[in-house]
């Protein structure tokens, strides 16, 4: 099932609340992923149905610059938790079980900072707690290594041929890699700049032993971005912390791994919201 077929899919509702563009099936607890940097919210279109029918709303953003949502004045990790607060609010929802990929678990580490009493659960996947000091020569180097095709003429659809094969294990479905290009070809140059610069700040490391909330921290065996020993750490930083390693699994486990990705957040959302409801 490619995008096209979702943005299609009688299931699926998009809505646009508080500037912010998403997606939604289903009824029940609400599930809410939070897409990176390549991504989309149409990048989710096998979690959404999947938990949907498992009996939860199903929710998935677009992050502020992507699709149709407002671009921030500034892109700042508090900028946008604020933002996801809002839809939060707009939503109707006392509590959400958070589901984050990459920089969209960095924004969930960010919210959960100052609003941890709107989490059910946390599940972050493929992402770091800091990214170091973004002065530094490390972080410069990167985001200029990432800006450079784009100052040289390439576009964005250009980019996501050259990196996703990059991103993802080789045993990556050809679906899962048409999927994730086309999220990537739909990022403007300036969206994509600005995610970029904004990664490179996030500082989380000193709030990890403050989530108190069932977390469960996700990894792949052949991730480069986030590397399974650095989420095993992270982890551990993370009192009463769940650490799960999915195998033959690049960055981009959502979409190239579906099925371990799925069973194993349904099963940890499933398990705590019974927690929940007894």
């Amino acid at each position: 099932m490619g995008c096209r077929s979702l943005k299609a899919a009688s299931w699926l509702e998009r809505n646009r609340v508080s500037k912010v563009d998403y997606i939604e099936t289903g009824s029940g607890p609400t599930v809410m992923f939070l897409h990176g940097i390549g991504g989309r919210a149409f990048g989710f279109e096998y979690q959404l149905p999947f938990f949907a029918q498992a009996g939860f709303h199903a929710v998935a953003w677009d992050m502020p610059g992507y699709g149709q949502s407002d671009s921030l004045q500034d892109m700042t990790f508090p900028a946008l938790a604020h933002a996801l607060l809002r839809l939060v609010d707009d939503l109707g929802v006392d509590t959400v079980h958070m589901v984050g990929h990459s920089i969209g678990a960095m924004v969930v580490q960010e919210f959960a900072r100052h609003h941890q009493n709107r989490l059910a659960t946390l599940v972050l996947a493929q992402t770091s707690p800091a990214f170091g000091n973004p002065s530094g020569d490390f972080q410069k180097k990167f985001v200029a290594d990432r800006l450079r095709p784009l100052q040289e003429g390439k576009t964005m659809a250009d980019i996501a041929e050259d990196v996703i094969p990059e991103l993802m294990a080789a045993s990556a479905s050809g679906d899962a890699l048409a999927l994730a290009k086309d999220c990537m070809n739909q990022i403007t140059p300036d969206t994509y700049s600005a995610a970029m610069q904004c990664i490179v700040t996030f500082e989380g490391r000193d709030n990890l032993p403050k989530i108190t909330l069932p977390t469960l921290v996700l990894a792949g065996d052949q991730d480069r971005n986030a590397p399974a020993p650095m989420m095993e750490k992270m982890a551990s930083k993370i009192p009463g912390a769940e650490y799960v390693l999915l195998t033959d699994t690049g960055h981009l486990a959502p979409i190239e791994n579906a099925q371990g990705f799925n069973s194993t957040v349904l099963e940890f959302v499933q398990r705590h919201q019974q927690d929940l409801e007894s």
